[in-house]
């Protein structure tokens, strides 16, 4: 049964557009170390909480899940789970796990410790974005609402046995177990690290933390006790903060780093893609992510639906696209082209600057108002940032930019009523997993609208969070095309409220040194991961 469902799901979609890594037609060479460069430093290395794409790749190299993803495609595997299976109704899953995994402080992995972890990202106490992926198990609303720490859905009859029951059928459910919120940690590590536990990290991945000096870099090593033969590839990779994109980029053709994580500056991409070596230095794929600026709710004068909808046609997209030097294409909606339930008839707000004045005129704001527009600070975004506020201007919207550290924007997105305006882009939304309902839950859904979360715009409407609800069971192979149509339906219904500009959907450009090999063996995945688990050098 599960076979037929999984050769149904909206990831074959997805999976002729996802390059392969070359690793895995040739064989890869073991050893080697590489350096990897961010202009931010990293928050934290807590997979319940982490959840940037800087620290993403780290956090899921550091732990281990219930399931993954084949490294190069969308394709779901068994991981810690040796087998599993799933009751003709969808509403039981039960994994059976590999036997002899080791965290890294020395302890057997067992049931329990899956259990533990995902009640630990669910508890609100823990204050990580990701509760609400969780929602479909048994008793997710008693741990939500507070009162209870366990989920009556998580059975462990014994030390490598874990069952789930969901309340409703849930189509992503596996997807869930793949992501880094469902990281399996020890208890012990978490309880004696306490709130240091995303700076002391103990997992079952691939690599081991082995050092981190805060501003300057991490170091990572190869975990010797890893349960999959010969992965990673690399013996150690570090990775050095602090580092200007430019100045990087610069250290990458000097064969001092191996990858410019930032990627290239736009103003810099043409002249290194014309370049002799521009073929084997970029990595560029396309990726399931939507750039956008959140209007929050909850902040005036933001509440005003007809405020929000000038905006939106206030903002010149196309003229981003070119800062980008074309690597991206103007979004109209949430969900980016790629996504299954994208829908192609829908134009959404069109640039029209007096349809803009009009409505502000409207809503009582003839003169506009003034406001703050918060950026992360690497080239380009405090650049696109400018011209947003120039856009803003011609409509009579005085916006501040404030272009800070990447975890700074994320605190105050999190923080309700603090973050009149985001752009998103050097983060915006980058797939978790290749379905809809992931542009949903965590960025416009009611449990993303909690302190910490992600859902910037604080954005909450309880009838679609129904439907969004309604679409996720929709289990049944046979109603795939049905559910991404009903999917499609729910995100062009948000535009009328308008708790976004949906801005760019862009696409990934990484820089990597000669010595890295071929451009396929760092591959694009449709998801935010750079997998460092196959990554490989020339010896």
């Amino acid at each position: 049964m599960f076979k037929r469902w999984l050769r149904n799901t909206t990831m074959a979609t997805v999976l002729a557009l996802v390059p392969v890594s070359v690793w895995a037609q040739d064989t890869p060479q073991q050893g080697g170390d590489i350096i990897v460069t961010y202009k931010d430093d990293i928050a934290t290395l807590d997979p319940a909480i982490g959840y940037d794409w800087v620290n993403w790749s780290m956090i899921k190299s550091l732990y281990s899940r219930l399931m993954d993803y084949t490294p190069g495609t969308a394709t779901l595997v068994p991981s810690l789970a040796e087998t599993f299976g799933v009751s003709d109704d969808g509403l039981t899953y039960t994994f059976k796990l590999r036997k002899g995994v080791k965290f890294t402080n020395g302890r057997e992995v067992v049931a329990s410790d899956v259990k533990y972890s995902i009640e630990r990202a669910a508890n609100p106490k823990t204050q990580g974005p990701g509760a609400g992926f969780f929602g479909s198990i048994k008793g997710y609303e008693d741990v939500s609402g507070g009162k209870s720490t366990t989920l009556e859905g998580i059975e462990v009859p014994d030390d490598s046995t874990v069952i789930f029951h969901l309340s409703r059928a849930d189509a992503t459910f596996l997807h869930v177990l793949a992501i880094n919120f469902a990281s399996v940690v020890p208890h012990e590590a978490v309880e004696a690290a306490g709130s240091d536990f995303g700076k002391k990290p103990v997992g079952s991945g691939t690599f081991v933390l082995k050092d981190w000096t805060i501003g300057q870099r991490l170091v990572f090593e190869r975990n010797p006790d890893y349960f999959v033969k010969d992965m990673p590839h690399i013996d150690k990779f570090t990775v050095e903060v602090g580092q200007e994109p430019l100045v990087a980029l610069l250290r990458l053709q000097k064969g001092e780093v191996d990858i410019a994580g930032d990627g290239i500056p736009p103003a810099k991409f043409l002249e290194i893609k014309n370049s002799p070596d521009g073929p084997k230095m970029i990595v560029d794929g396309q990726q399931l992510h939507t750039g956008y600026i959140t209007l929050n709710t909850k902040v005036k004068p933001f509440d005003n639906l007809k405020v929000r909808q000038a905006l939106n046609m206030a903002i010149n997209k196309d003229r981003i696209t070119r800062v980008l030097n074309g690597r991206a294409t103007a979004a109209n909606q949430p969900l980016p082209p790629l996504m299954p339930g994208y829908d192609k008839g829908f134009t959404g707000y069109t640039y029209n600057v007096e349809k803009a004045k009009a409505l502000l005129a409207e809503a009582g704001f003839p003169d506009g108002f003034e406001t703050v527009l918060y950026s992360t600070n690497t080239d380009p975004q405090p650049r696109i940032a400018q011209a947003i506020q120039q856009d803003l201007a011609a409509v009579g919207v005085k916006a501040e930019v404030r272009a800070l550290a990447q975890a700074n924007v994320i605190a105050a997105g999190g923080t309700e009523g603090e973050a009149p305006m985001i752009w998103s882009g050097g983060m915006a939304w980058i797939a978790d997993f290749p379905d809809p309902s992931n542009f949903y839950g965590p960025i416009l859904g009611c449990s993303g609208a909690i302190s910490g979360g992600w859902n910037w715009s604080w954005y909450c409407n309880q009838d679609i969070d129904k439907r969004a609800v309604a679409a996720d069971s929709m289990s049944d192979p046979a109603k795939v095309e049905e559910r991404a149509a009903v999917w499609g339906k729910i995100f062009t219904d948000i535009m009328a409220d308008a708790p976004w500009i949906p801005i760019i959907n862009e696409r990934r450009v990484v820089a990597k040194s000669v010595r890295m090999g071929g451009a396929d063996n760092i591959y694009i995945d449709p998801t935010r991961v750079i997998n460092y688990d196959a990554i490989y050098v020339k010896q």
